[in-house]
């Protein structure tokens, strides 16, 4: 089944409101808009948006490189698990190391963020471990891959028809 990914709206629709925060800054002084204004009026919003923004990267970047690969991608859940949980951590030691008002705020969100990361986690269980091994082992870019490597070891052409790659094609 083939689901088609996009990025995280909400880090696209950041990056684009910082980018013309000068615009923004002139459009927040519409009376229309002055509601909004105390969100975007000082420097320190902005810092805010700008680590939001750092803190939404790693997801968008696993979300769209999962999307680009036309195989099974499921073996890799460990893989993402494990850099948004050091990614968090990370954010959060950085954020404790100066605890203005705003950080203090931020720290929470991202231990919300994370809590909601490990009860997902949690939800890895015996089943779908095994769910992920199978995809691991019937990932036929990974079994190519590892073919190369022994062919490539034992000094063997892999588009010879005798080579582990060759045979593993031909078998599928």
């Amino acid at each position: 089944m083939d689901v088609e990914t996009h990025g995280d709206p909400t880090l696209e629709l950041l990056e684009r409101v910082y980018q013309l925060r000068e615009v923004t800054h002139e459009w927040f002084h519409n009376p229309k808009y002055m509601d909004s204004w105390p969100l975007f009026k000082t420097q320190d919003k902005w810092t805010i948006v700008k680590y939001v923004m750092e803190l939404l990267r790693p997801l968008q970047y696993w979300t769209l490189w999962m999307s680009n690969w036309h195989i099974v991608t499921l073996h890799h859940v460990f893989t993402v698990f494990n850099d948004m949980f050091n990614h968090t951590d990370g954010v959060m030691r950085a954020l404790a190391m100066k605890l203005t008002p705003w950080r203090k705020d931020l720290i929470i969100d991202v231990k919300l963020a994370r809590k909601k990361l490990s009860k997902h986690y949690a939800e890895v269980n015996p089943t779908t471990n095994i769910l992920l091994l199978s995809a691991r082992i019937l990932d036929r870019f990974q079994k190519l891959r590892s073919f190369r490597k022994w062919d490539n070891g034992m000094d063997i052409d892999p588009q010879d028809t005798t080579s582990y790659t060759t045979q593993y094609q031909e078998a599928l």
